[in-house]
């Protein structure tokens, strides 16, 4: 049986620190839910780059890629290894550029600390590159969709929403979410279960609220990658579904 990619919202980084809140305790199962990868590519929307770029550091520093949180935030530090041999295969096979110092950003770092806390997986990063389209990321997922074959999870990690000056602070998880920002997550659910390339690849005109979900693509185009990297004919199905804020999705999908 083949390995399943993943695509997770990974919220805020106080997301590791915060009990009680749903998606925090769905990222705590993933090394339940899923089969024990021999290890993780994380494509993160917090390493953008004008072309594809794969890190290759033996010892990934943690890297703590935010401003003005508690002292224990930055306190966190994630020792898993790195896998330079694979990630130089990633860079062949993609034509990625190799960064030999890049660590793991939070977006790669939470859920890998939620979900396999032991640290002894080895992870490196692909980066997402917001100048191009949703359609190259599919591209540059479908690359590497062998990987699946050799136990490697690909693990795309952003937001099925992500739009910050709209939050509601002080919004609870319980509260219901706005309308805009339940009408793209349903639209998402949807297209992914259907497997549905061609409106995954044009959301910004087939999505509802597109542009209010996704000011910009960054968050979104890990998603792209997670599709592609399942292969052709590939679709989604829900792990996780819930909201914070009043319109941050936190849904978690894998594809296989």
């Amino acid at each position: 049986m083949s390995m399943p990619t993943v695509f997770l919202s990974h919220g805020s980084p106080m997301l590791y620190l915060e009990r009680g809140v749903p998606a925090r305790a769905f990222l705590a199962t993933l090394g339940e839910i899923l089969p024990r990868p021999k290890a993780i590519v994380a494509v993160s929307a917090h390493w953008n780059t004008e072309r594809p770029a794969v890190s290759t550091n033996a010892r990934p520093e943690t890297i703590h890629d935010f401003y003005g949180f508690p002292d224990a935030l930055y306190r966190l530090h994630y020792d898993a290894p790195g896998e330079p041999a694979l990630a130089q295969r990633v860079a062949a096979m993609t034509g990625a550029a190799i960064d030999p110092s890049y660590g793991l950003d939070h977006g790669a770092w939470v859920p890998a600390m939620l979900g396999w806390p032991a640290a002894d997986i080895p992870i490196f990063q692909l980066s997402v590159q917001p100048n191009e389209s949703p359609a190259h990321h599919i591209a540059l997922g479908r690359k590497i969709a062998a990987l699946r074959e050799e136990d490697i999870l690909v693990m795309g990690s952003g937001s099925a929403t992500h739009n910050l000056r709209a939050l509601v602070r002080g919004a609870g998880n319980d509260a219901e979410p706005e309308p805009w920002a339940k009408a793209f997550d349903d639209w998402l659910a949807d297209t992914l279960e259907k497997g549905d390339e061609a409106a995954l690849a044009d959301y910004r005109s087939k999505a509802p609220y597109a542009r209010e979900a996704h000011p910009t693509d960054e968050h979104f185009l890990p998603v792209h990658v997670a599709f592609g990297a399942a292969g052709k004919g590939a679709h989604g199905r829900a792990l996780h579904r819930s909201f914070t804020l009043g319109n941050l999705s936190m849904a978690s999908y894998a594809f296989d």
